[in-house]
């Protein structure tokens, strides 16, 4: 059946009689057998259905009237159609390479086809859309080469949808990627090619041997960017979000963002100069006390004049980790999207706010992040309306050629899985470079989806300005040293066109470089007046977090649970699901009624949105929760509808978005990391499915979420939810690697808790909402229980709820001893504590002389609390800390420093757990149990402190 094209009639003008009876005989065979016939014909038949059924229906024309001339016309349609495929091979497009290229795909002889034979042809024949002023076949062919070999080449054909493909093909070959510049256009556009370039060359003369990753040789990219940010403002977004590596990253920031030049040149300095306040419109994102490199640092540039509305270009801070940023890009451009003001899921508005990602031509095949970005771009709880993404493709990565880095021809093969429409485009043609930019913002506003513009140029010096290329990439660079730059190329074109005379080129340069030699002479010499002092944290952040109350009144927990137990008149819950649920009824009613962690968590969630704090939730099966414990969506069995009693809850004053993420960590947690950041407001959490597959997202941990405001004062208040605990389930079902983020832990940059009770946990979420606001704000990191979700030594009393607050420290529960019997003990954390609890409870034995303490707070150290007990123990003779996890992981390296030193040598400190892996645990479950067996045994047996295995190991 035909699939596109604007009539069946088209491909058939010029056949009648024989010729006309010979394609229908054809299309017959055709439709009992569609491989019957020849692939030319086949693929004719597919796209343009049959020919006319009736001679008289048959149009006449000038082709030859013999059975060869059909297949003639098949072929010449097959040209035309692999033009349009394969162009891009053909095409000028790498700056750099001049050599003949293989053109066998698009030459007529290949086909068959002589000149006579395309004169012969109608051109709507060929070209169904042709220009009215195309009238051969021989013309319709080599106009569709112009288009398609040119500075610009297209690869759409992996766009599988008939309306998007059609629509990008209609806008190549009708022109309409170009608009219609002014020569006062192109002598502006010259004037920003000098700026950019000058800029550079001065840098370079003025700053010798310094690192400054240079734009040269992808020059065009800031008019690109000039132009896709005010054609977005021009329509309405509020917001333009842009990631990108280091290289032409300065530039960027100078003639996107608007920072000044003294800035920057005072950064070169090596001096602060904080006091140089950005003018035009633009600052730096406030600024960590321990900073970044120059070339990492992101920047705001508010846009008022022009526009109804004031807009904001916001380019994002990035670590030398290149293509990580994306996520948190994406992250960024959704916050700014969504209206979080009412209950609900939020309202999402794509045309607020759009992103620009500019990735490396290495590392977009190279690292994984990339693809996983690519795959958030259509789902539900990540999508965007569409993403602008540019390579910047300076044909290879450090020193390796693009042989050794990818498997595929071209950087933006990746995309293709995706269906992103890809323009390769000429770096040195400008003109041809702000066509493909048009082109992707018209696409983006069309359809909704994403771009990929690859941007070929070179990199005019090596990696960085230290690095000599031509010791690895001699016969690269010894094009690259002959080159003209894009300016001297594109001045040439406008002296010739008449536009400019063969001066003004040259005014242009030396103006921009007595301007940027006068800029430089106002930033003091870099001479440093007294000693460098090192970085101190600010006293918000040593002060650590403000008082809050987050205890609530049985009657207002009361009434947030009779709303989240309702749902829709004809809404069936899952049988199973409704039965635990209406448990939940009779928790404030009864003398001994508990809630579980899944309840408490629910209570904190209903009691946040009640106070107009935003939520998001989203993870790897969060609606339900890995262990089938949340149940925050709702399905109804019957109809196949989902309902959350979060957004109907009466109280909620704001959002809740909650959504299943993709099978990915590093991608998702970037992408909540951002949000959070661009809606500080937000209660944003992540929760992993295991905690041990959260070190997938190892990088946003390290650069970002555990360092970021230090470097670039970059607040954010994130949860990370990470499910762990010893349950004899392997090596990869036990451990969120607690002593990773222990590690990370300084300068107060974040909490990390491992809590025992569903209390605990409603106290420590509340707390976390509430100082969203506040300067002193951090994220929070914790170790969720598993097991534990249904275990009722976890559950927690009404009256912990309405009279609690979130301790850093617990006594054990129902463990009542005199402090002056006390003779040891026991410090642990998160689920071992509660096993610590269980063994002592179904023993009869005497426990006067032990007590437990559970660390439910390790990071910050709750110093003062633990001092504070343990004044009260006068015959203590020992403190064991007790861990489930290796010795060497968990927190026994971070905590025995710490206990030594508030013990102070009054009593021994000592170690009970599993000793030094390499593995966090074991994969057979009958050993595991032995294990911990053992571990509570000589934690509770004071004969066996010094041991820590069967096999023996002194650790104390």
């Amino acid at each position: 059946m035909a699939t596109n094209g604007p009539s069946n009639e088209k491909p058939w003008q010029g056949f009648s009689g024989p010729n006309l009876g010979y394609a229908i005989e054809l299309y017959e065979q055709y439709k009992t057998d569609p491989d019957s016939v020849e692939p030319n014909l086949k693929e004719l038949f597919d796209k343009w259905g049959p020919p006319p059924t009736s001679f008289e229906d048959a149009p006449t024309g000038e082709v030859k009237q013999d059975p060869s001339s059909m297949k003639k016309v098949v072929a010449a349609v097959k040209l035309a159609e692999n033009i349009r495929t394969y162009g891009h091979l053909a095409a000028e497009i790498n700056p750099l390479e001049k050599a003949q290229k293989d053109t066998r795909v698009l030459d007529p002889n290949e086909y068959g086809l002589s000149e006579e034979d395309l004169q012969s042809i109608p051109a709507d024949v060929v070209w169904s859309e042709a220009p009215s002023n195309i009238r051969t076949g021989l013309e319709a062919i080599n106009r569709l080469k112009e288009i398609y070999t040119k500075s610009l080449a297209y690869e759409f054909n992996h766009v599988h949808e008939d309306e998007e493909r059609n629509w990008l093909f209609e806008m190549v070959e009708t022109d309409s990627i170009y608009r219609s510049l002014s020569s006062d256009d192109r002598v502006n556009l010259l004037q920003r090619l000098t700026e950019v370039e000058g800029f550079e060359k001065f840098l370079h003369r003025t700053f010798v041997g310094q690192k400054r990753f240079s734009i040269e040789g992808l020059d065009s990219m800031v008019p690109m960017l000039d132009d896709i940010i005010k054609s977005g403002v021009k329509d309405g977004a509020r917001n333009v979000m842009i990631g990108m590596a280091h290289r032409g990253r300065l530039n960027v920031l100078a003639h996107v963002l608007n920072k000044p030049y003294e800035k920057i040149f005072a950064e070169f300095h090596h001096s602060p100069n904080k006091e140089l306040f950005p003018s035009e419109g633009s600052m730096g994102i406030n600024y960590g006390w321990t900073g970044d490199v120059k070339y990492h640092l992101g920047g705001n540039r508010e846009i008022e004049e022009g526009t109804t509305e004031p807009a904001s270009i916001t380019l994002a801070n990035n670590p030398s980790h290149l293509e990580y940023v994306n996520p948190v890009v994406e992250g960024y451009t959704r916050a700014a999207q969504e209206d979080r003001t009412s209950a609900g899921y939020p309202k999402q508005d794509v045309s607020k706010s759009f992103s620009i990602m500019i990735h490396g031509d290495a590392a977009f095949p190279g690292e994984g992040i990339v693809a996983e970005t690519l795959n958030l771009s259509r789902l539900p709880g990540y999508q965007l309306g569409g993403s602008i993404h540019i390579i910047a493709n300076n044909l290879l990565g450090f020193t390796t050629k693009s042989h050794d880095s990818r498997s595929t021809r071209y950087a933006s093969d990746l995309a293709k899985g995706f269906e992103v429409p890809i323009v390769h485009v000429n770096a040195d043609d400008p003109e041809a470079c702000l066509a493909a930019i048009h082109l992707a913002y018209q696409y983006r506003m069309q359809f909704k989806k994403d771009f990929l513009i690859d941007l070929i140029g070179y990199r005019k010096y090596g990696h960085n300005e230290m690095d000599d290329p031509n010791a690895t990439n001699p016969k690269l660079y010894e094009k690259v040293n002959k080159h003209r730059t894009v300016r001297e190329l594109y001045a040439e074109v406008l002296q010739n066109d008449g536009v400019i005379n063969g001066d003004q080129s040259n005014k242009m340069d030396k103006q921009v470089q007595d301007m940027l030699q006068e800029k430089y002479e106002q930033v003091s010499s870099g001479e440093d007046d007294g000693d460098i002092n090192e970085a101190e944290t600010p006293e918000q952040i040593v002060h650590g977090l403000p008082k809050v109350n987050t205890a609530l009144p049985l009657e207002e927990l009361k009434s947030m649970n009779e709303g989240l137990l309702k749902w829709p008149e004809n809404f069936n819950v899952y049988p199973k699901l409704e039965k635990i649920l209406n448990r939940r009824k009779k928790v404030f009613e009864e003398e001994n009624g508990k809630v579980d962690w899944a309840m408490g968590e629910t209570l904190a969630y209903a009691s946040i949105l009640k106070d107009g704090t935003p939520i998001r939730l989203t993870g790897q099966d969060t609606e339900r929760g890995t262990f089938a414990q949340r149940h925050l969506v709702l399905h109804d069995p019957q109809s196949g509808d989902v309902f959350s009693p979060l957004h109907k809850l009466p109280e909620a004053k704001a959002s809740f978005g909650i959504h299943n993420s993709p099978l990915s960590e590093a991608s998702v947690v970037g992408y909540e990391y951002g949000y959070n950041v661009i809606a500080p407001e937000t209660l944003v959490l992540w929760e992993a499915q295991y905690g041990d597959f959260a070190n997938a997202a190892q990088v946003i941990y390290d650069q970002f979420i555990s360092a970021g405001r230090a470097k670039w004062g970059q607040k954010s208040g994130m949860v990370l939810l990470l499910p762990h605990g010893y349950e004899g389930q392997g090596p990869e079902h036990s451990s969120a690697r607690l002593e990773r983020f222990l590690q990370l832990s300084a300068e107060n940059n974040w909490t990390v808790a491992n809590l025992t009770s569903a209390a605990q946990y409603f106290h420590i979420l509340r707390k976390q909402a509430a100082i969203l606001d506040k300067e002193e704000v951090r994220p929070l990191v914790i170790m969720t229980p598993k097991s534990l979700l249904r275990n009722p030594r976890v559950a927690s009393t009404p009256k912990e709820f309405t009279d609690g607050e979130f301790k850093p420290v617990m006594r054990q529960p129902n463990h009542d001893t005199k402090k002056d019997k006390v003779k040891r003990l026991i410090l642990c954390t998160g689920k071992v504590a509660v096993d610590v609890q269980t063994e002592m409870e179904s023993s009869d034995q005497n426990w006067d002389w032990i007590d437990v303490l559970r660390i439910e707070q390790l990071y910050p150290f709750p110093e003062d609390e633990i001092i504070e007990q343990l004044e009260q123990y006068e015959n203590l003779e020992e403190i064991i800390w007790v861990q489930e996890e290796p010795k060497n992981m968990g927190a026994w390296f971070y905590v025995e420093s710490r206990i030594k030193s508030i013990a102070s040598n009054r009593v021994t400190i000592s170690y009970i757990g599993r000793p030094d892996r390499s593995s966090p645990a074991g994969g057979e479950p009958d050993v595991h149990k032995r294990e911990q067996e053992r571990i509570l045994n000589q934690a509770l047996n004071l004969n066996q402190t010094n041991t820590v295995t069967t096999e023996g190991g002194n650790v104390s």
